[in-house]
């Protein structure tokens, strides 16, 4: 099992930027791939972005690609979300997610396991 903790979010401009952190503890943090969602208010919840266990193969939703970055450092056991450019639609509560790892790409809120409680990311315009 493994525990996530997010942090990182709060309240930007339009066009500004923030980075989001998700901690985990728990079992060989190498032996997930992670992935990033978000919902906002009286929305379903969307895939963000996801990579694999390694770092080697990222995934992102059409509506951030080219503006947000995730990242992972296993030796840190953390995964990242650089957000740039950031739109008043990108506001949403983030959160990071865990899988046990494997080949294919995972999309789907369906494919974790393991959820982290959440950051609010409120993008002004």
């Amino acid at each position: 099992q493994v525990q996530l903790v997010e942090s990182g979010g709060g309240l930007v401009q339009a066009g500004g930027s923030l980075r989001l952190s998700c901690a985990a503890s728990g079992r060989t943090f190498s032996s997930y791939d992670m992935g990033w969602f978000r919902q906002a208010p009286g929305k379903e919840r969307e895939f963000v972005a996801a990579i694999s266990w390694g770092g080697a193969r990222t995934y992102y939703a059409n509506s951030v690609k080219g503006r947000f970055t995730i990242s992972r450092d296993n030796a840190k056991n953390s995964v990242y979300l650089q957000m740039n450019s950031l739109k008043p639609e990108d506001t949403a509560g983030y959160s990071c997610a865990a899988a046990a790892r494997s080949l294919s790409p995972k999309m789907g809120a369906l494919e974790y396991a393991y959820w982290g409680q959440g950051t609010q990311v409120t993008v002004s315009s």
